[in-house]
């Protein structure tokens, strides 16, 4: 060590707490470094890229046909269009809310807000919503990740293979067997390259479908909005914004082609239960070669392998804070793997007990919403404060009041379609 190392390390210390005083230095909370969304720092937009990408452009988006075949050309096209730039502006805003000015970073959805609405109501408003967000679009993964590699074998093996096939219940359990060994990767940042494929298979599929549609007259739409990416871990704001802009440029040209020549080519053909892959296994099955068959289901059970890690990664987060919290030490990694191994069996339950929870995806997806249209403009409100009855405390508001509306609408939607249709239960059967 030198003579003046330790005055300078004196120094440097002082002027970073005087930094840190003013808001210009991160507090990081000691804690953060134990869990896995926030365990590794050296995210980029790249990485926000990636998960962005894979996560937005997901197997939910296959039925957003139905959404045409109700609202028609102009509603359809303009409720699209409005509902993109609303998702992205919240999106924009959670971005803007990940540091606060005192230098307290909110690396997870639940502490913004938390730190927005105050702790009970916060943790009422948040808790319940994200956890059965993730665990739900889990479950759905298996459901079609698994329904899908039935196909696959399917459609290669067929009637020419000695083989017994295996039941849907064993596909179920492939899939998710396969799942939690990718689980097992530690971190958010560790899944950068998982979700990389993920969104490279998921823009080929959409391609895929996209041109195979366009030759023979048969697109089929491809997008539902499957709600914001809700933990955030880059480094720096513009890293996350520049991410996230070139990820919903990506997701804009892939899926507004979609969506025209979707509706276009089907209209009201577009079957209700699995949207548009369906409606290629059903209509063109026979006049479309196996192997383009075979690498289409390929590409999307591979991208259901790589979002259910993102979707999963905030329950993984969730129960390690509790602990962490308890312990005051990291979670060792034979606990850390029994936690995830026990949420894949839990999902896998699910999936193979309520095979009719599809059925009540509008309801649970309305309860959902305010999460990713309403919530983020209050938090903007509460946290940032900017002047009452300006610009952009009306505008935030407005958004905000809707984004509650809009959740009681397809809520009381989704109820009022199961009182007239019907819904049919059966347990421990999936088809």
């Amino acid at each position: 060590m030198t003579p003046i190392a330790s005055p300078m390390k004196k120094a440097i210390a002082s002027v970073q707490c005087c930094l840190e005083e003013v808001g210009h230095f991160t507090k990081l909370d000691p804690e953060e470094a134990w869990l896995p969304i926030t365990e590794s720092r050296s995210g980029n937009a790249y990485y926000s890229a990636f998960h962005t990408l894979s996560s937005g452009i997901g197997v939910q988006a296959l039925v957003l046909p139905l959404a045409f075949t109700t609202l028609g050309w102009t509603w359809g096209l303009v409720c699209l269009s409005l509902i993109f730039m609303w998702q992205l502006y919240t999106l924009w805003l959670l971005i803007q809310l990940h540091e606060s000015e005192s230098g307290m970073r909110y690396s997870r959805y639940l502490r913004l807000s938390m730190a927005a609405f105050g702790e009970k109501l916060g943790k009422l408003l948040a808790l319940f919503p994200i956890m059965y967000l993730s665990g739900g679009t889990c479950v759905t993964l298996i459901m079609i990740g698994g329904g899908t590699m039935k196909i696959l074998f399917q459609i290669f093996c067929g009637d020419t293979c000695n083989m017994k096939p295996l039941i849907t219940v064993e596909w179920y359990l492939l899939f998710t067997c396969s799942a939690i060994i990718l689980a097992q990767l530690p971190n958010l940042n560790s899944i950068a390259g998982v979700s990389l494929i993920g969104a490279i298979t998921a823009v080929s599929y959409c391609t895929l479908i996209w041109i195979v549609s366009i030759m023979q007259e048969v697109t089929i739409l491809c997008l539902k909005y499957r709600g914001l990416c809700l933990q955030m871990q880059s480094n720096h704001l513009v890293y996350l914004w520049r991410g996230v802009q070139f990820a919903y440029l990506i997701i804009a040209m892939c899926l507004f082609p979609l969506s025209i020549c979707g509706y276009w080519a089907y209209g009201n053909l577009i079957p209700g239960n699995g949207g548009m892959l369906n409606a290629l296994y059903k209509y063109h099955g026979h006049d479309t070669p196996k192997v383009l068959l075979g690498i289409t289901s390929l590409l999307v059970v591979i991208n259901c392998l790589s979002s259910f890690q993102i979707y999963a990664m905030p329950v993984f987060d969730n129960l390690e804070i509790r602990y962490t919290s308890k312990m005051n030490k990291p979670c060792p990694r034979w606990l850390r793997s029994g936690f995830r191994v026990f949420f894949g069996c839990l999902a896998f339950f699910i999936a193979v007990a309520f095979p009719f929870l599809p059925s009540l995806a509008g309801l649970i997806g309305g309860i959902a919403l305010p999460v990713t249209l309403a919530y983020p403009c209050f938090m903007w409100i509460m946290i940032k404060k900017p002047q009452k009855f300006g610009a952009i405390w009306c505008l935030n508001s407005i958004l905000g009041l809707l984004g509650m509306i809009l959740s009681l609408l397809v809520a009381t939607g989704a109820i009022w379609t199961l009182v007239t249709m019907g819904i049919e239960i059966h347990f421990f059967n999936p088809q």
